[in-house]
Protein backbone atom coordinates (compact mmCIF):
# COMPACT_ATOMS: atom_id res chain seq x y z
CA UNK A 1 0.00 0.00 0.00
CA UNK A 2 1.36 3.44 -0.59
CA UNK A 3 0.53 7.07 1.14
CA UNK A 4 1.30 10.41 0.35
CA UNK A 5 2.60 10.26 4.07
CA UNK A 6 3.06 7.97 6.49
CA UNK A 7 3.48 8.55 10.31
CA UNK A 8 5.22 6.33 12.61
CA UNK A 9 3.20 7.01 16.08
CA UNK A 10 0.40 9.03 17.57
CA UNK A 11 1.23 10.92 20.16
CA UNK A 12 0.71 14.82 20.24
CA UNK A 13 3.46 15.25 17.28
CA UNK A 14 2.24 12.19 14.96
CA UNK A 15 -1.57 12.27 15.42
CA UNK A 16 -1.34 16.32 14.82
CA UNK A 17 0.83 16.26 11.97
CA UNK A 18 -1.73 13.10 10.19
CA UNK A 19 -4.85 15.42 10.81
CA UNK A 20 -3.27 18.39 8.91
CA UNK A 21 -1.61 16.73 6.65
CA UNK A 22 -5.68 14.82 5.85
CA UNK A 23 -7.12 18.35 5.44
CA UNK A 24 -4.84 19.13 2.92
CA UNK A 25 -5.58 16.89 1.00
CA UNK A 26 -3.14 14.08 1.85
CA UNK A 27 -3.26 10.35 1.87
CA UNK A 28 -2.12 9.71 5.14
CA UNK A 29 -1.94 6.58 7.59
CA UNK A 30 -0.37 6.17 11.26
CA UNK A 31 1.40 3.49 12.22
CA UNK A 32 1.52 3.05 16.39
CA UNK A 33 2.30 -0.40 18.41
CA UNK A 34 0.44 0.75 21.44
CA UNK A 35 -2.11 3.13 22.85
CA UNK A 36 -3.76 5.73 20.34
CA UNK A 37 -2.65 9.10 21.55
CA UNK A 38 0.47 7.71 22.85
CA UNK A 39 2.17 8.82 26.05
CA UNK A 40 0.57 12.26 26.50
CA UNK A 41 -2.51 11.14 26.59
CA UNK A 42 -2.46 7.47 28.02
CA UNK A 43 0.45 8.24 30.39
CA UNK A 44 1.55 11.88 30.67
CA UNK A 45 -0.08 15.11 30.47
CA UNK A 46 -3.68 14.06 30.12
CA UNK A 47 -4.08 11.56 32.95
CA UNK A 48 -1.58 13.22 35.52
CA UNK A 49 -4.23 16.67 35.35
CA UNK A 50 -6.94 14.41 36.00
CA UNK A 51 -4.57 13.23 38.91
CA UNK A 52 -3.96 17.05 40.24
CA UNK A 53 -7.56 18.21 39.69
CA UNK A 54 -8.77 15.49 42.42
CA UNK A 55 -6.18 16.61 44.29
CA UNK A 56 -7.43 20.50 43.91
CA UNK A 57 -10.59 18.41 44.61
CA UNK A 58 -9.91 17.08 47.96
CA UNK A 59 -7.74 19.94 49.16
CA UNK A 60 -10.76 22.62 48.75
CA UNK A 61 -13.44 20.09 50.31
CA UNK A 62 -10.32 19.52 53.24
CA UNK A 63 -10.55 23.36 53.70
CA UNK A 64 -14.29 23.90 52.63
CA UNK A 65 -14.79 25.75 56.14
CA UNK A 66 -12.43 28.15 55.00
CA UNK A 67 -14.92 29.39 52.45
CA UNK A 68 -18.24 29.12 54.66
CA UNK A 69 -18.76 25.99 53.86
CA UNK A 70 -19.76 23.28 55.88
CA UNK A 71 -18.92 19.58 55.09
CA UNK A 72 -20.11 16.65 57.22
CA UNK A 73 -17.79 13.98 58.10
CA UNK A 74 -13.83 13.69 57.59
CA UNK A 75 -12.98 13.93 54.12
CA UNK A 76 -10.49 10.98 52.73
CA UNK A 77 -8.37 10.36 49.08
CA UNK A 78 -9.54 7.34 47.75
CA UNK A 79 -6.17 6.76 45.52
CA UNK A 80 -8.04 3.78 43.76
CA UNK A 81 -10.96 5.83 42.84
CA UNK A 82 -8.82 8.81 41.60
CA UNK A 83 -6.54 6.45 39.39
CA UNK A 84 -9.75 5.26 37.75
CA UNK A 85 -11.07 8.29 37.23
CA UNK A 86 -7.52 9.64 35.26
CA UNK A 87 -8.20 6.33 33.23
CA UNK A 88 -11.05 6.85 32.27
CA UNK A 89 -10.46 10.83 31.20
CA UNK A 90 -7.32 9.07 29.23
CA UNK A 91 -9.37 6.24 27.50
CA UNK A 92 -12.14 9.16 26.74
CA UNK A 93 -9.67 11.57 24.83
CA UNK A 94 -7.66 8.43 23.08
CA UNK A 95 -11.05 7.39 21.88
CA UNK A 96 -11.24 10.88 20.67
CA UNK A 97 -8.31 11.02 18.81
CA UNK A 98 -9.39 7.46 17.12
CA UNK A 99 -12.76 9.47 16.00
CA UNK A 100 -10.75 12.37 14.58
CA UNK A 101 -9.28 9.97 12.63
CA UNK A 102 -12.06 8.25 11.03
CA UNK A 103 -13.64 12.03 10.18
CA UNK A 104 -10.22 13.15 8.36
CA UNK A 105 -10.18 8.87 6.95
CA UNK A 106 -6.89 8.65 8.65
CA UNK A 107 -5.67 4.92 8.50
CA UNK A 108 -4.73 3.73 11.54
CA UNK A 109 -2.17 0.65 11.21
CA UNK A 110 -1.42 -1.12 14.50
CA UNK A 111 1.52 -2.91 15.33
CA UNK A 112 5.53 -2.30 15.22
CA UNK A 113 7.19 0.15 12.99
CA UNK A 114 10.51 -0.05 11.51
CA UNK A 115 11.55 2.16 8.57
CA UNK A 116 13.22 1.10 5.72
CA UNK A 117 15.15 2.34 2.67
CA UNK A 118 13.37 3.49 -0.14
CA UNK A 119 10.42 5.32 1.84
CA UNK A 120 9.12 2.15 3.53
CA UNK A 121 7.80 0.67 6.55
CA UNK A 122 7.65 -2.14 8.06
CA UNK A 123 4.61 -3.31 10.38
CA UNK A 124 4.54 -6.12 12.32
CA UNK A 125 1.63 -7.54 14.38
CA UNK A 126 0.77 -8.75 17.82
CA UNK A 127 0.73 -12.11 15.92
CA UNK A 128 4.24 -11.54 14.29
CA UNK A 129 2.87 -10.49 10.90
CA UNK A 130 5.16 -8.20 9.19
CA UNK A 131 3.65 -5.72 6.34
CA UNK A 132 5.88 -3.35 4.39
CA UNK A 133 4.24 0.19 3.19
CA UNK A 134 5.30 2.89 1.62
CA UNK A 135 4.55 6.55 1.03
CA UNK A 136 6.02 9.88 -0.80
CA UNK A 137 6.82 11.08 2.91
CA UNK A 138 7.56 9.37 6.26
CA UNK A 139 7.75 10.95 9.52
CA UNK A 140 8.89 9.79 12.63
CA UNK A 141 7.41 10.55 16.25
CA UNK A 142 8.14 7.27 18.48
CA UNK A 143 8.56 9.84 21.29
CA UNK A 144 10.46 9.29 24.52
CA UNK A 145 10.17 7.05 27.97
CA UNK A 146 11.53 7.45 31.41
CA UNK A 147 15.06 7.43 31.97
CA UNK A 148 16.72 4.74 33.67
CA UNK A 149 19.50 5.59 35.75
CA UNK A 150 21.79 2.71 37.08
CA UNK A 151 21.95 3.61 40.16
CA UNK A 152 17.44 3.83 40.40
CA UNK A 153 17.23 0.12 38.92
CA UNK A 154 13.22 0.53 38.36
CA UNK A 155 11.62 -2.77 39.12
CA UNK A 156 7.92 -1.20 38.62
CA UNK A 157 7.12 -2.10 42.17
CA UNK A 158 9.45 -0.16 44.75
CA UNK A 159 11.50 2.01 42.51
CA UNK A 160 9.02 3.27 39.89
CA UNK A 161 8.86 5.82 37.45
CA UNK A 162 6.11 7.86 36.04
CA UNK A 163 3.68 5.31 34.32
CA UNK A 164 3.43 3.18 37.37
CA UNK A 165 2.94 6.40 39.69
CA UNK A 166 -0.04 7.21 37.64
CA UNK A 167 -1.97 3.87 38.51
CA UNK A 168 -0.84 2.96 42.48
CA UNK A 169 -3.25 1.13 43.56
CA UNK A 170 -3.07 1.67 47.32
CA UNK A 171 -1.88 4.98 49.27
CA UNK A 172 1.95 4.88 50.24
CA UNK A 173 2.98 6.40 53.93
CA UNK A 174 5.89 7.89 52.43
CA UNK A 175 7.30 8.15 49.05
CA UNK A 176 10.83 9.78 47.68
CA UNK A 177 10.74 11.54 44.52
CA UNK A 178 14.00 12.10 42.65
CA UNK A 179 13.94 14.44 40.28
CA UNK A 180 12.10 18.41 40.45
CA UNK A 181 11.78 18.92 36.88
CA UNK A 182 7.70 19.25 35.58
CA UNK A 183 6.79 15.60 36.12
CA UNK A 184 8.71 14.93 39.67
CA UNK A 185 6.97 18.30 41.25
CA UNK A 186 3.78 17.22 40.10
CA UNK A 187 3.71 14.00 41.50
CA UNK A 188 5.56 14.75 44.17
CA UNK A 189 3.08 17.74 44.97
CA UNK A 190 0.12 14.94 44.14
CA UNK A 191 1.15 11.97 46.38
CA UNK A 192 1.92 15.09 49.41
CA UNK A 193 -1.28 16.67 49.08
CA UNK A 194 -3.23 13.45 49.48
CA UNK A 195 -1.60 12.80 52.86
CA UNK A 196 1.84 10.53 51.56
CA UNK A 197 4.81 12.14 53.50
CA UNK A 198 7.05 12.93 50.23
CA UNK A 199 10.58 13.66 50.29
CA UNK A 200 12.08 15.36 46.86
CA UNK A 201 15.57 15.63 46.31
CA UNK A 202 16.94 17.17 43.30
CA UNK A 203 20.49 17.27 42.16
CA UNK A 204 21.03 21.23 41.19
CA UNK A 205 20.63 23.79 43.68
CA UNK A 206 16.63 24.77 42.38
CA UNK A 207 13.57 22.86 42.12
CA UNK A 208 12.15 23.43 38.48
CA UNK A 209 15.63 24.62 37.79
CA UNK A 210 14.93 25.56 34.26
CA UNK A 211 12.07 28.59 35.91
CA UNK A 212 13.41 32.20 36.78
CA UNK A 213 15.14 31.77 40.30
CA UNK A 214 12.31 33.67 42.30
CA UNK A 215 9.70 31.25 40.52
CA UNK A 216 11.62 28.21 41.96
CA UNK A 217 12.71 29.65 45.28
CA UNK A 218 8.85 30.77 46.03
CA UNK A 219 7.92 26.93 44.89
CA UNK A 220 10.08 24.97 47.12
CA UNK A 221 8.43 27.59 50.21
CA UNK A 222 4.99 26.57 49.14
CA UNK A 223 5.90 22.69 48.91
CA UNK A 224 7.82 22.84 52.50
CA UNK A 225 4.79 25.22 54.13
CA UNK A 226 3.03 22.02 52.86
CA UNK A 227 5.03 20.21 55.00
CA UNK A 228 7.28 18.02 52.02
CA UNK A 229 10.90 17.42 52.73
CA UNK A 230 13.02 19.51 50.05
CA UNK A 231 16.34 18.04 49.49
CA UNK A 232 18.33 20.46 47.31
CA UNK A 233 21.70 20.15 46.12
CA UNK A 234 21.67 16.29 46.67
CA UNK A 235 21.91 12.97 44.75
CA UNK A 236 20.55 9.61 45.39
CA UNK A 237 23.51 7.30 45.69
CA UNK A 238 21.99 4.13 46.10
CA UNK A 239 18.25 2.28 46.79
CA UNK A 240 18.18 -0.92 49.32
CA UNK A 241 15.50 -2.77 48.49
CA UNK A 242 15.77 -5.91 49.72
CA UNK A 243 13.57 -5.57 53.17
CA UNK A 244 10.19 -4.06 53.14
CA UNK A 245 11.38 -0.74 52.99
CA UNK A 246 13.69 0.61 50.42
CA UNK A 247 16.88 1.92 52.11
CA UNK A 248 17.43 5.05 50.43
CA UNK A 249 21.09 6.45 50.63
CA UNK A 250 21.35 10.63 49.64
CA UNK A 251 24.38 12.37 49.25
CA UNK A 252 24.07 15.99 50.63
CA UNK A 253 26.15 19.24 51.29
CA UNK A 254 26.35 17.95 54.95
CA UNK A 255 27.28 14.63 54.05
CA UNK A 256 25.25 11.22 53.51
CA UNK A 257 21.33 10.95 54.97
CA UNK A 258 19.76 7.52 54.76
CA UNK A 259 15.64 7.97 54.39
CA UNK A 260 13.95 4.83 54.79
CA UNK A 261 10.06 5.13 52.41
CA UNK A 262 7.67 2.50 51.00
CA UNK A 263 8.86 3.73 47.25
CA UNK A 264 11.19 5.98 45.21
CA UNK A 265 9.68 7.54 42.40
CA UNK A 266 12.00 8.24 39.55
CA UNK A 267 11.63 11.47 38.13
CA UNK A 268 15.00 12.62 36.27
CA UNK A 269 14.13 13.24 32.40
CA UNK A 270 13.31 11.16 29.67
CA UNK A 271 15.56 8.98 26.84
CA UNK A 272 13.92 9.18 23.38
CA UNK A 273 12.62 5.81 21.37
CA UNK A 274 15.13 5.86 18.18
CA UNK A 275 16.21 2.41 19.06
CA UNK A 276 15.19 -0.34 16.85
CA UNK A 277 13.30 1.92 14.35
CA UNK A 278 15.75 1.47 11.74
CA UNK A 279 17.47 4.71 11.81
CA UNK A 280 20.94 2.91 11.09
CA UNK A 281 19.29 1.14 8.15
CA UNK A 282 17.52 3.71 6.28
CA UNK A 283 20.88 5.98 6.89
CA UNK A 284 19.38 8.66 9.07
CA UNK A 285 21.32 11.09 11.32
CA UNK A 286 21.38 10.89 15.22
CA UNK A 287 23.38 13.08 17.38
CA UNK A 288 23.01 12.53 21.24
CA UNK A 289 19.97 10.50 21.64
CA UNK A 290 18.54 13.01 18.93
CA UNK A 291 17.48 12.41 15.47
CA UNK A 292 19.43 15.46 13.48
CA UNK A 293 16.80 17.54 11.44
CA UNK A 294 16.60 21.00 9.81
CA UNK A 295 13.54 24.16 10.61
CA UNK A 296 11.37 22.32 8.86
CA UNK A 297 12.39 18.44 10.52
CA UNK A 298 13.89 16.94 7.47
CA UNK A 299 16.38 14.40 8.34
CA UNK A 300 19.47 13.74 6.13
CA UNK A 301 17.78 11.53 4.33
CA UNK A 302 15.29 12.63 1.28
CA UNK A 303 11.79 11.84 2.21
CA UNK A 304 12.41 10.97 5.64
CA UNK A 305 11.57 13.78 8.68
CA UNK A 306 11.54 13.54 12.26
CA UNK A 307 9.44 15.49 15.00
CA UNK A 308 8.64 15.79 18.58
CA UNK A 309 10.82 14.12 21.52
CA UNK A 310 13.22 12.88 19.42
CA UNK A 311 14.75 15.94 17.86
CA UNK A 312 16.49 19.11 18.98
CA UNK A 313 14.50 21.55 21.06
CA UNK A 314 11.81 21.16 24.31
CA UNK A 315 10.31 17.78 25.17
CA UNK A 316 6.80 19.29 25.16
CA UNK A 317 3.76 18.21 23.90
CA UNK A 318 2.34 21.31 22.34
CA UNK A 319 6.00 21.42 20.64
CA UNK A 320 5.43 18.42 18.68
CA UNK A 321 2.12 19.32 17.97
CA UNK A 322 3.48 22.54 16.26
CA UNK A 323 6.36 20.74 14.40
CA UNK A 324 4.01 18.23 13.03
CA UNK A 325 1.51 20.75 11.53
CA UNK A 326 5.55 22.97 10.42
CA UNK A 327 6.30 19.73 8.64
CA UNK A 328 3.25 18.92 6.54
CA UNK A 329 3.01 22.19 5.92
CA UNK A 330 6.01 22.46 4.48
CA UNK A 331 5.46 19.32 2.45
CA UNK A 332 2.42 20.64 1.25
CA UNK A 333 4.49 23.01 -0.18
CA UNK A 334 2.80 25.78 1.79
CA UNK A 335 4.77 29.01 3.08
CA UNK A 336 5.90 28.13 6.11
CA UNK A 337 7.71 30.09 9.01
CA UNK A 338 10.38 27.66 10.98
CA UNK A 339 9.45 27.34 15.14
CA UNK A 340 10.60 30.27 17.67
CA UNK A 341 12.12 27.97 20.35
CA UNK A 342 12.28 30.94 22.04
CA UNK A 343 8.35 31.67 22.44
CA UNK A 344 7.65 28.32 23.93
CA UNK A 345 5.88 28.31 27.18
CA UNK A 346 6.36 26.14 29.56
CA UNK A 347 4.01 24.91 32.33
CA UNK A 348 3.54 23.16 35.71
CA UNK A 349 0.38 21.54 37.31
CA UNK A 350 1.69 21.75 40.81
CA UNK A 351 -0.46 24.12 43.33
CA UNK A 352 0.47 26.95 43.06
CA UNK A 353 0.84 26.34 39.18
CA UNK A 354 4.24 27.72 37.78
CA UNK A 355 3.85 29.21 33.77
CA UNK A 356 6.98 30.98 32.01
CA UNK A 357 8.21 32.13 28.55
CA UNK A 358 10.91 33.75 27.38
CA UNK A 359 14.61 34.69 28.97
CA UNK A 360 14.62 34.36 33.11
CA UNK A 361 16.30 37.81 34.30
CA UNK A 362 19.52 35.78 34.96
CA UNK A 363 19.40 34.96 30.92
CA UNK A 364 18.55 37.97 29.92
CA UNK A 365 21.50 40.08 31.93
CA UNK A 366 23.94 37.43 30.19
CA UNK A 367 22.63 38.38 27.03
CA UNK A 368 23.63 41.60 27.62
CA UNK A 369 20.70 43.37 28.02
CA UNK A 370 19.91 46.18 29.78
CA UNK A 371 16.16 45.65 31.37
CA UNK A 372 13.21 46.38 33.08
CA UNK A 373 12.03 43.94 35.63
CA UNK A 374 8.23 44.81 37.20
CA UNK A 375 6.57 42.29 39.83
CA UNK A 376 2.89 41.79 40.90
CA UNK A 377 2.18 39.74 43.54
CA UNK A 378 -0.98 37.78 44.41
CA UNK A 379 -1.38 39.15 47.64
CA UNK A 380 -2.40 42.32 45.82
CA UNK A 381 -4.86 40.92 43.97
CA UNK A 382 -8.27 41.19 44.35
CA UNK A 383 -9.41 37.67 42.61
CA UNK A 384 -6.68 35.71 44.41
CA UNK A 385 -7.88 37.10 47.72
CA UNK A 386 -11.23 36.31 46.66
CA UNK A 387 -10.07 33.02 45.56
CA UNK A 388 -8.31 32.17 48.64
CA UNK A 389 -4.95 31.49 46.34
CA UNK A 390 -2.83 34.67 47.58
CA UNK A 391 0.57 32.40 46.92
CA UNK A 392 2.37 33.62 43.92
CA UNK A 393 3.44 36.36 41.81
CA UNK A 394 3.38 37.33 38.17
CA UNK A 395 7.49 38.62 36.75
CA UNK A 396 8.19 40.39 33.86
CA UNK A 397 11.45 41.34 32.05
CA UNK A 398 11.78 43.91 29.43
CA UNK A 399 14.23 45.51 27.20
CA UNK A 400 14.93 48.78 28.19
CA UNK A 401 15.88 50.18 24.88
CA UNK A 402 12.94 48.86 22.55
CA UNK A 403 10.35 47.81 25.37
CA UNK A 404 10.80 44.54 23.42
CA UNK A 405 9.02 41.77 26.33
CA UNK A 406 12.07 39.53 26.74
CA UNK A 407 10.24 36.89 29.46
CA UNK A 408 7.53 36.40 31.29
CA UNK A 409 7.75 34.36 34.91
CA UNK A 410 4.72 33.31 36.72
CA UNK A 411 3.44 30.85 40.23
CA UNK A 412 -0.07 31.61 41.18
CA UNK A 413 -3.37 30.10 40.42
CA UNK A 414 -4.30 29.58 36.95
CA UNK A 415 -1.13 31.13 35.97
CA UNK A 416 -1.12 27.94 33.13
CA UNK A 417 -3.94 29.47 31.43
CA UNK A 418 -2.72 32.93 31.33
CA UNK A 419 0.92 32.82 30.24
CA UNK A 420 -0.76 32.98 26.54
CA UNK A 421 -1.38 36.40 26.69
CA UNK A 422 2.68 36.66 26.86
CA UNK A 423 3.15 34.15 24.26
CA UNK A 424 0.71 36.25 21.71
CA UNK A 425 1.95 39.43 22.74
CA UNK A 426 5.66 38.29 22.33
CA UNK A 427 5.07 36.91 18.79
CA UNK A 428 3.29 39.84 17.70
CA UNK A 429 6.33 41.67 18.67
CA UNK A 430 4.50 43.77 21.42
CA UNK A 431 6.10 46.42 23.86
CA UNK A 432 5.52 47.21 27.36
CA UNK A 433 3.48 50.18 26.81
CA UNK A 434 1.03 48.46 24.79
CA UNK A 435 0.72 45.72 27.38
CA UNK A 436 0.16 49.04 29.94
CA UNK A 437 -2.20 50.16 27.60
CA UNK A 438 -4.17 46.87 26.97
CA UNK A 439 -7.28 47.12 29.27
CA UNK A 440 -7.34 43.98 31.16
CA UNK A 441 -10.98 42.83 32.60
CA UNK A 442 -10.97 43.24 36.74
CA UNK A 443 -11.07 41.53 39.12
CA UNK A 444 -9.05 38.30 37.31
CA UNK A 445 -5.66 37.07 38.24
CA UNK A 446 -4.51 38.29 34.26
CA UNK A 447 -4.35 41.75 35.35
CA UNK A 448 -1.71 41.28 37.56
CA UNK A 449 0.69 40.93 33.83
CA UNK A 450 -0.70 44.85 33.64
CA UNK A 451 0.11 45.28 36.64
CA UNK A 452 3.38 43.65 36.71
CA UNK A 453 4.31 45.38 33.41
CA UNK A 454 3.12 48.70 35.41
CA UNK A 455 5.63 48.02 38.24
CA UNK A 456 8.39 47.55 35.63
CA UNK A 457 8.05 51.22 34.08
CA UNK A 458 6.96 52.82 37.61
CA UNK A 459 3.53 53.33 36.97
CA UNK A 460 2.14 50.51 39.39
CA UNK A 461 -0.73 51.59 40.81
CA UNK A 462 -2.14 48.80 43.50
CA UNK A 463 1.39 48.32 45.30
Amino acid sequence: MKYDILILGSGPGGYVAAIRAAQLGKKVAVVEKGDIGGICLNWGCIPAKALLKSAQVFNYASHAADYGVKVGGKVTANLAEMVKRSRGVAEGMSKGVQFLFKKNKIELIQGMGKVLPGKKIAVTDDKGKTTGYTADHIIIATGARSRQLPNLPQDGKKIIGYREALVLDKMPENMVVVGSGAIGSELAYFFNSIGVQVTLVEFLPNVVPLEDEEVSKALARSFKKAKMKVMLGSSVEKVDTSGKKCKVTIKTKKGEEVIETDIVLSAVGITTNIEGIGLEETGIKSENGKVVVDDFYRTNVEGYYAIGDIVKGPALAHVASAEGITCVEKIAGLEVEPIDYGNIPACTYTSPEVASVGMTEKVAKEAGYEIKVGKFPYTASGKASAAGKKDGFVKVIFDAKYGEWLGCHMIGENVTEIIAEAVVARKLETTGHEILKAVHPHPTMSEAIMEATAAAYGEVIHL
